[in-house]
């Protein structure tokens, strides 16, 4: 089966193509034969009910510097053009991520969107993971700074960060003596109009922080991600490192309590992310990473398992 992916991702020239999911994935498409078309959200337009991306088709390589080649632009229309959306830009999570969901979701019944455009924006990272609380650590979203003394002063240590951020950016640690705790919820105020979040500290973080993938809700692999020297963040991007791992028996337990609505919303690649093998602290939808590390310590094939999965849904019927 030949399929026509459109990729919606963020500029091909920024790509770190040994560790970015987005490419693990347009290379795998392309190995089984799927052609392949790239464009921006920014170029995404509606005329008379249609939905179009100004896009081009393009190749891709393992090579550094040269790993892809673009054809020509042209008008797709994603509804008639494209059997699959990949929609694979990273966020922040703001009012032009939502406007790409509120576009897509046009073409609901036409193409499949992976992930599904309404679950991504009913679903952000730290929103939808409040759904599966009673996995979480002790957990406050707030703006006033009452709250949060109160909250500092229950657990001692906590985590403040941004409700929509991303690859660990803006996450702060307060220490007992709450110095800099009033300047910092000064600034997030300032800076955000939403909520933040603040959690109890969980000094288990050191020993590294797990990026579990699902796969139409199962699970796909894993691997421990452990913070650089001095930091409490371990996300790769933020200069953690990554080992292998397995799962414990809480960590499975949260897999299969995910796993159900996961499916439901039409949320095919999945990365969620666990702390000490007990505390779930994000479920990542947007565009989740790791596949790469995830394979190379597994010796597994993550993107032919994705590829497998969209095939399946749309094997299904219109749109999956």
């Amino acid at each position: 089966m030949t399929i026509r992916v459109a990729v919606q991702m963020d500029p091909l020239p920024t790509l770190q193509i040994g560790g970015d999911s987005s490419f693990a994935l347009m290379l795998s498409a392309q190995e089984r034969g799927h052609e392949l078309f790239y464009y921006d959200v920014r170029d995404l337009s509606w005329r008379d009910g249609r939905v179009t991306a100004w896009a081009a088709p393009v190749t891709v390589q393992h090579v550094a510097g040269e790993h892809y080649n673009l054809g020509d632009f042209r008008t797709l229309d994603l509804g008639r053009d494209a059997d699959v959306v990949l929609m694979r830009q990273d966020p922040p999570f703001d009012i032009g991520y939502l406007t790409g969901t509120w576009l897509l979701e046009r073409i609901a019944g036409e193409t499949l969107v992976v992930n599904d455009p309404k679950s991504v924006r009913d679903a952000p990272e730290k929103v939808f993971v409040l759904d599966f609380a009673r996995f979480m650590p002790p957990t406050l979203v707030t703006r006033r700074i009452e709250e949060v003394r109160a909250f500092h002063a229950e657990h001692g240590e906590i985590v403040i960060k941004p409700l929509h951020g991303n690859a660990g950016k803006a996450v702060f640690r307060v220490g007992r003596d709450g110095a800099n705790l009033a300047a910092l919820v000064e600034l997030f105020g300032q800076v955000w109009p939403e909520p933040f979040m603040v959690q109890k500290f969980l000094a288990e973080v050191g020993e590294g922080d797990k990026r579990i993938v699902l796969v139409d809700g199962e699970v796909a692999g894993a691997i421990n991600r452990k913070p650089g020297q001095g930091e409490i963040r371990s996300n790769l991007a933020a200069g953690g490192s990554a080992e292998a791992t397995t799962l414990t028996a809480r960590e499975l337990e949260i897999c299969a309590a995910l796993a159900p609505e996961l499916k439901r919303l039409g949320l095919i690649f999945v990365g969620i992310d666990v702390i000490g093998g007990r505390w779930l602290t994000e479920i990542n939808v947007t565009s989740p990473t790791g596949i790469r590390a995830i394979d190379q310590f597994n010796g597994t094939d993550t993107p032919a398992r994705i590829w497998d999965a969209i095939e399946r849904r749309l094997g299904e019927g219109p749109g999956g």
